[in-house]
């Protein structure tokens, strides 16, 4: 019996340690189970800041395209690149400038557009493209955009002119592409450059005698010193309003 003690003794060690392993690894399943269930709610938070950081990015990415497309717009306005204009627009978007009516289709656009005239010696056509304030629809396809052209346009030695407009204008996502599905320029002003604004203003533009639109103007409105304000697309920021 003595020469089995030590034996008896080892084996009752290694049950205990067993006994002490298999609580221990009890203990800590349990306590597993709960980091797990915690970490899945950290998992879950992460992708959706994720997801809200890629939508961020994607809307400012957005934004800046849509800038970039109507900063381009103004430039090819500038020097009468009006193909180069013309093509920046949907194939059903609608161009509305003045009180020359409205124009549908991009075939049309370009016809409008070339009616305005070449860049030749002598002409100045600055259309500078200025405070935009860009929404992005929920979609990431169509957007809106509120814009102020200050406008240089003169011929030398026959006219010299100041003028400002307002566009309330919408833009349209086609295969990865931002394009202009709407541009509606409301003409606040055009005055002569040596009279200024305190002698009044010149007449809101007609249509062209020789290009008949699409459509009567959407909005009848008369240019300064008329008063009139452009309509917004968006509600006030803070107010909600």
């Amino acid at each position: 019996m003595n020469s089995k003690s030590p034996g008896l003794r080892l084996a009752l060690i290694l049950l205990v340690a067993v006994v002490a392993v298999v609580v221990w690894l009890l203990l800590q399943l349990q306590l597993t189970r709960g980091q797990l269930r915690a970490l899945d709610g950290q998992v879950a938070a992460l992708q959706e800041t994720i997801r809200q950081s890629a939508a961020s990015a994607s809307a400012a990415n957005d934004w800046t395209a849509i800038a970039n497309l109507q900063a381009s717009y103004g430039f090819y306005v500038d020097k009468s690149r009006w193909d180069d204009a013309a093509a920046l627009f949907a194939n059903d978007a609608t161009l509305e400038i003045a009180g020359r009516g409205l124009f549908v289709g991009r075939e049309r656009i370009s016809e409008y557009l070339h009616g305005l005239g070449d860049m030749e010696y002598g002409r100045l056509y600055n259309h500078m493209q200025l405070q935009p304030v860009i929404h992005i629809d929920p979609d990431g396809l169509h957007a809106k955009a509120r814009w102020r052209s200050f406008m240089q346009v003169g011929r030398l030695g026959r006219e010299a002119r100041w003028g400002d407009a307002v566009y309330e204008n919408a833009y349209v996502k086609e295969d990865g592409v931002w394009k202009i599905s709407k541009l509606h320029s409301f003409i606040t002003f055009y005055v002569e450059f040596d009279q200024g604004w305190n002698k009044g203003g010149v007449e809101l533009p007609k249509p062209f005698d020789n290009m008949a639109p699409d459509g009567g103007a959407t909005v009848q409105y008369g240019a300064f010193p008329e008063v009139f304000l452009p309509p917004y697309h968006y509600k006030n920021p803070v107010t909600g309003q």
